[in-house]
């Protein structure tokens, strides 16, 4: 049941997302051009990765809500790191665009119109991206997924790039224009770094990289806490999306009976699922000691 919530609230990340970044990258895309404001443009093409971003999420999202079949046994979660790494390479690329242009604007000391109309863009934008990183921050604390997590850092980024953008627009007003240019180079060089770190992420789990030393630490400590287990090796985890399954072997005393010694393996089993969230399934190996 809470996988299934997990999937709809991510669902509807996506889809407000979709909504609130397609009226923003109309409304900033238009006053931008008409303005001339390289920030806003460079707002705008930030709006354009968002709308892609939160449609990966959606189909990404609806794809690893799939479960497992004959030819996926462990289901299609790494669906959703999967598409993170297409949102991660789209804001990559967007980023370099928009630093060759911002870089180009100040070279040829482009100016901006300062306007009323520009001035309400950046504080509509400010709005409404922070109720969607809001509310997209109440649902990554409930379900935890990379999708959320890209979607939500995007919300509060364009917080904070378009507060700068705003103060670009207020010292044209004065006729200081060189800023405009530089919080467009500021802008591409945050999208660049979000965009990194998400690929980083994405690429990692897509990779099959282990549990983190602290957990692993945290399920020895698991297993060792049984005083008929004398010994635990060879812990293996492989990530199958936002979860894990984990292979160990764990020692018990050589006079153990087979039944005896397989019992305490499945009753671990699943005090492991049960204690460790981020395990999907263990399966324990009983050698004799």
């Amino acid at each position: 049941m809470i996988i299934i919530k997990r999937y709809q609230e991510t669902q509807k990340v996506g889809i407000f997302g979709i909504i609130g970044n397609l009226f923003l990258f109309i409304i900033k895309g238009t006053i931008g051009l008409v303005s001339h404001s390289q920030a806003m443009i460079a707002d705008a093409v930030n709006s354009a990765s968002d709308i892609f971003a939160s449609i990966m999420t959606t189909i990404g999202n609806k794809i690893a809500r799939v479960p497992e079949d004959k030819d996926h046994n462990f289901g299609h979660g790494k669906a959703e790191y999967l598409f993170s790494l297409f949102i991660s390479l789209s804001m990559i690329f967007l980023s370099l665009k928009v630093l060759i242009d911002a870089i180009f604007s100040i070279i040829h000391k482009d100016t901006v119109i300062y306007s009323f109309p520009l001035l309400l863009t950046c504080v509509v934008t400010i709005v409404l991206k922070l109720i969607l990183y809001l509310y997209t921050r109440h649902v990554y604390q409930k379900y935890p997924s990379i999708l959320i997590k890209s979607n939500m850092c995007d919300h509060r980024n364009d917080c904070v790039i378009t507060i700068f953008t705003l103060l670009s627009v207020i010292l044209s007003n004065y006729g200081i224009y060189f800023v405009d240019g530089i919080v467009g180079i500021l802008i591409s060089l945050w999208i660049l770094y979000t965009g990194v770190r998400i690929f980083l992420e994405s690429y990692h789990v897509l990779m099959d990289t282990s549990l983190s030393e602290e957990e692993t630490k945290a399920l020895e400590k698991l297993v060792l806490k049984h005083k008929k287990i004398k010994q635990v090796n060879e812990i293996y985890s492989i990530p199958i999306g936002y979860k894990y399954i984990v292979v160990l072997t764990i020692y018990v005393d050589g006079q153990m009976s087979t039944l005896e010694s397989h019992t305490i393996a499945d009753k671990l089993e699943q005090e492991i699922v049960r204690k460790m969230s981020q395990i999907q399934k263990a399966i324990v190996h009983v050698n004799p000691l």
